[in-house]
């Protein structure tokens, strides 16, 4: 089973879009996948029709059984399947906005999801972390248990401003870590037609040489499309210019 992370410090650089359609792929392609939102916004559960402010079965009550101490590590009884066949999802609860004061000082809080993991091991083929865009007991579990992380920038000045402190984040958390993830930047959102995204782009490889994917995720309202129907793009518009460039980015990490 390969575990990877989907992160920013920025929000709307494309994270859940990037979940949801990379997960939709793979699930295609016949690998077993489970996305895990944890995000206490709960874009990505929602974008599977499921209401946060009242969903009774998430994530949440994962980290509430470690807090109360039974030791339960186990996700099943939390997953929910999706109409998409292969395509799984542990979703979250507004209530993980609580998290870091319910729990503060408790010890192994950081490797929640990690020990989760163990125990569906056999289970899936992917998992696909969605990570919510502040520094927390949340974005901490996620960076944990990675083997790769996926940092998806817009091509534009202040988001790769916004980059920097990222990777500052994630060096700091993985230096506790024996074999740290390994990286990928993705560039999404791009629109060619400007200027500013193009020299962008041009700043954004410059600076991080080796870290970033070599093509780019363009705009593309199908995705938007997509996500109001609630079904992953690469099944609402397969051969759409965005699914395609996530294939040609999935092909290049597996």
């Amino acid at each position: 089973m390969k575990t990877w992370a989907v992160s920013n410090l920025k929000g709307g650089v494309g994270k859940t879009t990037t979940v949801v359609t990379m997960g939709g792929l793979l699930s295609s392609w016949g690998y077993r996948t489970l996305m895990i939102d944890l995000d206490p916004h709960g874009s990505l559960t929602s974008y599977f029709k499921m209401n946060p402010d009242d969903i009774e079965s998430s994530v949440y009550n994962l980290f509430q059984n470690i807090s109360q101490k039974q030791k339960n590590y186990n996700p099943k009884p939390y997953i929910v399947k999706t109409s998409i066949e292969n395509l799984s999802i542990l979703p979250s609860s507004t209530a993980i906005a609580t998290l870091d004061r319910q729990i503060s000082g408790l010890e192994g809080m950081g490797l929640v999801i990690a020990n989760a993991l163990a125990e569906v091991t056999d289970d899936y083929d992917y998992v696909l972390l969605d990570t919510p865009p502040m520094l927390g007991v949340l974005m901490v579990n996620a960076l944990a248990a990675c083997e790769h992380l996926i940092i998806p920038v817009l091509a534009e000045f202040l988001a790769l401003k916004g980059l920097d402190r990222m990777l500052h984040t994630t060096q700091m958390i993985f230096r506790s870590r024996q074999n740290p993830p390994s990286y990928t930047i993705l560039p999404t959102m791009f629109d060619k037609r400007t200027k500013a995204a193009q020299k962008s782009l041009e700043q954004l490889r410059a600076d991080h040489s080796g870290l970033v994917w070599d093509g780019v995720i363009p705009t593309d309202t199908k995705l938007r499309e997509a996500s109001r129907v609630g079904i992953p793009g690469s099944y609402y518009a397969a051969d759409c210019r965005s699914v395609e460039a996530y294939a040609n980015l999935l092909e290049s990490l597996i």
